[in-house]
């Protein structure tokens, strides 16, 4: 069976409960996507140690929970703060050199995917639940029609390397294909899906560039920790798709760039949600 055979069959299903699960909301919701941090912690910690960095082994999932937690967690601040005190203070008898590898690589590993996944959360919670949902549900079909739209005409029309260093199979032409997939991907949540969008077409089509500047970034970003670890993938937990940093890799930075864009919007009045 191929490879994207593989991802087909294992990926629609998968895509279909995942989008139930933003539907249902509440725990239904976030414990999956705590188990999807913890996942991308794992995998992030396998290849720091693999490129010879040494993270500390459990304090990231600390620092991941923590930050997936601070939504409903009760004294969030001072929590945190605990949590770095305790860090820095084990981190004094090592050398000066470990130290800061394993500073480095403890907090990169801790916060990086966790921060991407809890804004997608915060998206999700928005004080009208269906809005919410329509606007997680956005943000994963502008990913999803982006990474689409990206292979496939990479496949078809791609001459002009994006990053052949870090990620010889990207291309320009991809990357444009895949803006088409994005705006694809909103104008299905505008027209085809029986809830109202709490955002028109017009603020849209900046939502939609960002999606496909920072969805690929993300892609690139987990390709230079793997080109750095040697390896192809983060795990083959998922068939035809890798690790769970293969497979949330672009939305890590999608979705504080579709967060923020929000924020924007609503902090300037141009949305009511």
């Amino acid at each position: 069976m191929s490879e994207l055979s593989k991802r087909v069959l294992f990926g629609v299903p998968a895509a279909a409960l995942f989008i139930y699960l933003t539907w249902l909301g509440g725990w239904y919701f976030h414990i999956p996507m705590i188990l999807v941090g913890m996942m991308v912690v794992k995998e992030t910690l396998l290849l720091f140690r693999t490129s010879g960095q040494e993270p500390n082994p459990y304090f990231p999932y600390s620092i991941a929970l923590w930050v997936l937690l601070l939504p409903v967690l009760p004294h969030a601040p001072q929590i945190g703060l605990i949590l770095l005190l305790l860090i820095m203070l084990l981190q004094l008898p090592k050398p000066s050199e470990q130290n800061i590898r394993t500073l480095g690589s403890t907090l990169f590993a801790g916060l990086y995917g966790p921060l991407g996944i809890l804004t997608f959360l915060y998206i999700r919670f928005q004080a009208i639940p269906e809005e919410g949902f329509m606007l997680a549900l956005s943000l994963l079909l502008m990913v999803w029609g982006n990474d689409v739209f990206a292979y496939f005409g990479g496949k078809a029309f791609g001459k002009h390397k994006m990053a052949p260093v870090i990620s010889p199979k990207k291309t320009w032409e991809g990357f444009i294909s895949g803006i088409l997939g994005a705006l694809a991907g909103f104008a299905i949540c505008i027209y085809l899906i029986p809830f109202q969008l709490p955002l028109t077409l017009m603020q849209g089509i900046p939502a939609v560039i960002l999606i496909s500047v920072f969805g690929p970034a993300g892609d690139l970003s987990a390709s230079k920790l793997k080109r750095a670890s040697h390896v192809k993938d983060t795990s083959n937990i998922l068939p035809g798709h890798g690790g769970f940093l293969d497979r949330f890799d672009a939305l890590i930075l999608a979705a504080p760039a579709f967060y923020l864009y929000l924020y924007f919007l609503k902090t300037f009045g141009y949305v009511s949600f």
